[in-house]
């Protein structure tokens, strides 16, 4: 569609002035025409370059900068998304954010190029099923969440040809399973060691019922212990592996040191 515009609209420049010579107009900077002639004219100098910036923009298409905005905007959705969404002291947004962060850490320790959109929204969303009104009965949430995570994606500009990646990291992001490709595999130690040192501790202290229900403070203490146990020898990576004995140990001290503030927990 072309619109009108005024300013470039020649016939409402007026006539020229005659008389002296160009070179004495020239001299004179304005060529001897009236204020309002020489505002028009540097107007039009303006916007001609700025029609020539534009190029053959039509509506409807994208510039290559616009599209690249466009494409990374999925992102700013499921991050908010996420961050509405799941609110759980010990598996919710910040939990989806440090194993992002963390993933891209140790896959970097490693030298290991990942797919950023992969794990990014493999990181945000892999909990998904562990909140109303995702969650369902009898299914695992990880494996629910794999199977539903195309619904959050869909149509938000995330590039949908990398959701069966999202899906397997998804589906294998817990400890006690077996990740397949990089990305899997980043996602599933950084989800590990969130369980160990002083963030794990603080994760299972947050359950807790501050009024006295289920679980109660000596009730979350086993699962420490489990984590413990049963964590550390499932963390894949070398970058992860190397992490694992400082956050070990930062359970174990903390274990020590409440058995014997607390009576062996008789007075937690």
């Amino acid at each position: 569609m072309r619109y009108y515009r005024p300013e470039l609209d020649v016939r409402r420049f007026g006539a020229p002035r005659t008389g002296g010579s160009d070179r004495g107009r020239f001299e004179q900077g304005d060529f001897g025409m009236p204020a309002t002639v020489r505002m028009r004219i540097w107007l039009v100098i303006g916007l001609t370059g700025v029609l020539a910036g534009l190029g053959t923009w039509s509506p409807g298409v994208l510039t290559a900068a616009e599209s690249t905005s466009a494409a990374s905007d999925w992102r700013s959705l499921v991050r908010k998304f996420a961050q509405e969404h799941f609110k759980n002291p010990a598996w919710g947004y910040s939990h989806c954010v440090r194993d992002y962060q963390l993933a891209r850490a140790l896959a970097a320790a490693d030298h290991v190029t990942l797919d950023d959109d992969i794990l990014y929204a493999a990181a945000y969303l892999h909990d998904m099923a562990a909140f109303e009104p995702w969650e369902k009965s009898g299914v695992d949430h990880a494996d629910q969440a794999a199977a539903i995570v195309d619904t959050v994606l869909q149509n938000t500009g995330f590039p949908m040809k990398k959701i069966d990646a999202v899906r397997g990291a998804i589906r294998t992001h817990m400890y006690d399973r077996n990740p397949v490709g990089p990305e899997a595999l980043y996602l599933h130690d950084a989800d590990a060691l969130d369980w160990l040192g002083a963030i794990g501790v603080a994760r299972i202290l947050a359950l807790v019922d501050p009024h006295g229900g289920d679980p109660t403070g000596p009730a979350v203490i086993p699962m420490l212990e489990s984590n413990l146990a049963q964590v550390p020898a499932r963390v894949l990576s070398p970058a992860g592996k190397a992490r694992v004995p400082e956050r070990k140990a930062q359970v174990e001290t903390f274990l020590r040191q409440l058995r014997e503030q607390t009576d062996n927990l008789r007075t937690l």
